[in-house]
């Protein structure tokens, strides 16, 4: 089974893919920051980078959803390959950081892996506010990521509720984050555990 966890930066995706990892005795895998070439790069000159890290993440996602498929066991996935295509990658567009050229050859690409590829079992949305991101983001102090701006931020934002609103390819479940604490307060990882067993059990 394929679990997948989407949300904006500093949602909390990779704390709640650890957690539920642990609770389900799930598989768990990461997005890769700590190895990407690229990411230092993008956010001090997103528009020389933005191709270049966009198609990083397009092959490494695709790649850990074949080896998803592949390895037969249940595995819980921080990030998906769609937020690459649908808020990532058409959002450096539209701020100009993309070229027509560079977007379409990204898009063309993308629906080839689409075809190849099955969407996950369930879809955890998780949803915060532009205040919660910014707090999270600052409180775990990753210096690359000191120069997102809030603009940056709510444009991602808007992208995701507008995706989240159409998503029709699979179960999906949003969590809104802000009322929430999942970290500190075991009853609110209770009630999120509690949500995805309804989903994935059937159970009301």
């Amino acid at each position: 089974m394929h679990i997948a966890i989407a949300g904006n930066i500093g949602a909390g995706k990779t704390t709640l893919t650890k957690l539920l990892a642990k609770h389900f005795k799930w598989e768990a895998q990461f997005e890769d920051v700590v190895d990407n070439p690229y990411l230092d790069d993008f956010y001090t000159q997103m528009e020389r980078w933005s191709f270049n890290l966009q198609i990083y993440f397009l092959n490494s996602r695709f790649r850990q959803i074949l080896q998803i498929r592949e390895s037969g066991k249940t595995i819980i996935q921080d990030r998906t390959i769609y937020e690459d295509a649908y808020i990532f990658a058409p959002n450096l567009y539209a701020m100009g950081l993309m070229t027509n050229r560079d977007f379409g050859n990204y898009q063309s690409l993308f629906e080839l892996m689409e075809n190849l590829v099955q969407p996950p079992d369930l879809l955890i949305y998780l949803r915060s506010s532009i205040p919660n991101l910014v707090s999270q983001i600052h409180k775990r102090g990753r210096e690359y990521e000191n120069s997102i701006s809030i603009d940056y931020l709510s444009r991602l934002n808007e992208r995701y509720e507008a995706w989240a609103h159409t998503y029709e390819k699979g179960k999906f479940l949003i969590i809104d984050v802000d009322k929430l604490n999942f970290v500190d307060n075991p009853e609110d990882l209770g009630d999120v555990i509690q949500k995805i067993d309804a989903e994935l059990n059937g159970l009301f």
